[in-house]
């Protein structure tokens, strides 16, 4: 399987030969399966683009007993202008690049 030049996601390309394991389930007569192993190495861009730069890691906790509504969306695109809540900035990441992300939705019970 060979793909001269490819673009994954946001700033990611990869120029070569993609690598694949082959996967046996283990019963005698099943039919093998490819997978691709793609990982994302170098170009410096990486996935946060401008929320907590100065930190050396962007954590979060919540509390969920503590949250005010029943459904509380997280944002998991790193384009939220209100982080770590989700504003809905995902539709328009998801619209320029292809993606499918979405928020992560926190639920009180």
């Amino acid at each position: 399987m060979a793909i001269i030049a490819t673009t994954f996601g946001t700033g990611l390309s990869y120029a070569g030969q993609l690598p694949f394991k082959r996967v046996t389930a283990g019963k005698v007569g099943q039919k093998q399966q490819r997978m691709v192993v793609v990982r994302a190495e170098g170009g410096g861009g990486g996935i946060n683009p401008e929320i907590r730069k100065n930190e050396e890691k962007v954590v979060d906790s919540v509390v969920v007993t503590e949250l005010s509504k029943n459904i509380t969306p997280y944002c998991r695109c790193w384009r939220s202008g209100t982080f770590p809540l989700c504003d809905g900035s995902h539709v328009k990441h998801n619209k320029a690049n292809g993606d499918n992300v979405g928020p992560l939705l926190l639920k009180k019970q």
